[in-house]
């Protein structure tokens, strides 16, 4: 056993150091999110300082948050390895050292590289751990923990958005990377929180079982020179086959593949896939947008305050209703319906003009971004079982960094080509309308298929035919095998063989 997972607790604690674990995930969580979105204020400044297009400066947000999702494998294996704790100090200080390397960037590459990918990885270092330690923490109150510590985002975004804009003003974007760069490492605090379940009794178990080992083969090895055997008995001499299996087993342990196999685990990831194509881009291009129009710099920064307000009262109520007897058992259709409803705030923005029609828009947005994002993952948990949910995570999130890749630059393309942002709001309204609407039918078709698959197994659980036919045929193969001739005596001499080496050993 790992020592992430040595030593735990029985079962969640519901309580207790849980909550201090909740308010660690809400920063770390809060700065995994809200971040990519927050430096967005930067970017009209940015593109004017490097002369470059929207599509060009899209980049950095979209390789931070492609980074942030695509490193999920990579944080399941170090959670797995190491434990949540380590991971997420580790993290807090990668982010801080690529926020201070940007501040002396001379290039838009320079910015990718420090901004997109160190930056990146270091809030993808945050992101996971939080989400698995408050899955071993709570079991009956998990949708209220995962609602509050997915609460942070808005909070972080609300107070990012007006900070990013005074320090900008006050030091210049150089010296706002900078602050920021000391901003985050309050992560590795964060991260200090995160105390793991129980004592570790892995070292102790591993010792047992190697003794245990050493103890079998000399019994063997005596056994066969008593006998007068052979001394030299080959008992971890392995096949090519064998080493091949061992390999998979190893990596299967980090990251469980046979989860490409689950149906709901398939329906969740490519609804996700094609939902995120068009998810984060009007949150980046929403302060651009403002400014674009003619809005002054604090108003167009303040509309990402609203949605955050908003957004942070969204997510522990969305949370509270998803704990409700009435939506738990069918919380997918509570999240196909969040993602539609999202999708249809930004196919309606281009009718908004002026401010107060934005205003209106970020109050309807910010409702509907913290529905999806504090189902998120409790949708997969609830697919997958807390077992297989880290696993779950690094999977999907690996998925879904391309089309989070693709998201924002591909706006910036429609915003260059035709001068216009309200073609880059229908676009991601279409597709996230779509990826609704995937999930809702197809979520509807699991129900029914569990639910025929459960009913056939009561029935042939209940049915004493069914039990004595398969008896009956298991006896019927039993005896055609003992009376089948010597063609298959070799089979039996060897299968004897066997049953007595087994029985030596």
């Amino acid at each position: 056993p790992s020592p992430a997972n040595a030593g735990q607790a029985p079962g969640p604690l519901d309580g207790g150091w849980g909550w201090v674990v909740v308010f660690g995930a809400f920063i770390s969580i809060g700065f995994a999110y809200a971040f990519p979105k927050g430096v967005a204020i930067f970017f009209k400044e940015i593109q004017d300082f490097f002369g470059t297009s929207y599509s060009e400066i899209a980049w950095v947000s979209s390789i931070m948050l492609a980074t942030t999702y695509g490193a999920g494998p990579i944080s399941s294996i170090l959670v797995n390895r190491y434990g949540s704790r380590p991971v997420v100090i580790f993290g807090g200080l990668l982010c801080g050292v690529g926020m201070v390397s940007a501040a002396f960037c001379t290039s838009i590459l320079q910015l990718y590289i420090c901004v997109g990918f160190i930056t990146g990885l270091g809030l993808a270092l945050n992101l996971q751990p939080s989400v698995i330690m408050i899955g071993k923490y709570f079991l009956k109150r998990r949708p209220i923990a995962n609602g509050l510590a997915m609460a942070g985002s808005p909070v972080m975004l609300c107070t990012l958005a007006p900070l990013n804009q005074f320090l900008f003003d006050n030091f210049g974007w150089r010296g706002s990377f900078l602050i920021l760069g000391a901003i985050l490492l309050n992560c590795c605090v964060a991260g200090a929180l995160f105390r793991p379940i129980g004592a570790a009794t892995a070292p102790t178990k591993i010792q047992t079982t190697e003794e245990g080992k050493v103890t079998l083969k000399e019994q063997v090895t005596k056994d066969a020179m008593e006998m007068g055997g052979p001394t030299n008995i080959p008992m971890e001499t392995k096949t090519e086959e064998e080493g091949e299996k061992d390999c998979c087993e190893k990596i299967n342990q980090y990251l469980d593949f046979s989860l490409f196999k689950h149906r709901g685990f398939l329906i969740y990831l490519i609804g996700n896939v094609l939902m995120f194509l068009g998810f984060f881009a009007p949150i980046v291009f929403l302060a651009p947008y403002a400014k674009h129009i003619g809005i002054d710099e604090y108003s167009a920064a303040f509309l990402l305050s609203i949605l955050a307000i908003v957004d942070m009262i969204a997510r522990p109520t969305t949370g509270i209703i998803a704990n409700s007897k009435w939506v738990r058992p069918r919380i997918q259709y509570f999240f196909s319906f969040a993602i539609t409803f999202n999708g249809t705030c930004h196919l309606l923005c281009p009718l908004a003009s002026g401010y107060t029609g934005l205003v209106i828009y970020s109050i309807f947005f910010g409702l509907a971004f913290g529905m999806v994002c504090a189902m998120l993952f409790e949708t997969l948990m609830d697919l997958v079982g807390a077992a297989r949910f880290t696993s779950a995570v690094g999977l999907v999130t690996i998925a879904e960094c391309c089309t989070i890749l693709l998201g924002p630059p591909i706006g910036g393309t429609l915003i260059d080509t035709f001068g216009d942002y309200k073609y880059m709001f229908i676009k991601c309204g279409v597709v996230m309308v779509l990826a609704g609407t995937f999930l809702f039918i197809m979520n509807y078709y699991n129900y029914r298929m569990l639910a025929k698959e459960e009913k056939e197994r009561k029935v042939k659980e209940e049915d004493p035919k069914s039990v004595r036919t398969e008896n009956e045929g298991r006896n019927n193969w039993n005896k055609e095998t003992t009376q089948d001739g010597p063609e298959l005596e070799p089979l039996r001499e060897e299968q004897e063989g066997l049953k007595k080496e087994v029985n030596g050993t």
